[in-house]
């Protein structure tokens, strides 16, 4: 079966990196996610990619540390997580290149739009870091923002939970997931799918959301193929 789309982002969160431990990084987990970009390749899709960088610092940890410096360290740690996955994306023979939204020319290359695209039409895999390069934006802006650059189809968003739920599952037993809702309902309930700035991102460029769990990797490959898998938010 082929796939439903032929440029994605994939948005995958620093916490999925780390295969449930939390922190650091989970070989095992990352290798099973380059193998289903792998397979995405093969399938003809051109796979862009946001990481985010949980697993090692989140910004709002920093305590009484300035924002903006608190971010910055943020940025630094997605870049630690997308080399990890260039790495991993290589070894299973697909080509693949990470930009970074701050330069550091001896690690990567810098972002640049243009380039980025081509590297896609040349079938190669493009991992952006740094976020978006500015503070206080999540790297969930960030995938929004380089899927609206690129021309991206869709967002695939891989959580650590499988949908989106109308509570919190973990403080409610019987909360129910939904199956698809509307970018304004997002909005207007506060429902934790991606932040506001994100979302308003997507709506105002009208990128569906597919938002799904990486317990399961092979649910990358079943949202390519437009399998019904967690929430779409359109």
């Amino acid at each position: 079966m082929e796939s439903k789309y032929k440029r994605v982002m994939l948005k995958i969160s620093g916490e999925a990196m780390s295969g449930g431990k939390g922190f650091g990084l989970d070989t095992p987990t990352i290798d099973e996610i380059a193998k289903k970009i792998k397979e995405a390749v093969d399938m003809g899709v051109e796979v862009s990619i946001v990481v985010g960088g949980g697993n090692f610092w989140r910004g709002r940890s920093g305590g009484n540390m300035d924002r903006t410096r608190a971010d910055h360290m943020g940025m630094l740690a997605t870049v630690i997580n997308s080399l990890a996955l260039l790495d991993a994306i290589e070894q299973q023979g697909v080509p693949a290149r990470v930009q970074t939204a701050i330069e550091m020319r001896q690690i990567a290359e810098p972002y640049i739009r243009n380039r980025a695209v081509r590297h896609l039409e040349k079938g190669r895999v493009v991992i952006f870091a740094c976020g978006s390069g500015n503070p206080f934006f999540s790297t969930d802006t960030a995938a929004a923002l380089r899927a609206a650059e690129i021309g991206a189809e869709i967002i695939l968003l891989a959580k650590a939970v499988d949908g989106v739920y109308d509570s919190d599952p973990h403080l409610n037993p019987d909360a129910k997931k939904l199956d698809s809702l509307r970018y304004i309902d997002v909005l207007n309930k506060g429902l934790g799918v991606m932040d506001s700035t994100a979302t308003s991102l997507c709506m105002d460029n009208n990128i569906p959301i597919l938002v799904f769990g990486l317990n399961d990797p092979d649910n990358i490959i079943k949202g390519l193929k437009g399998e019904k898998i967690g929430t779409i938010v359109y």
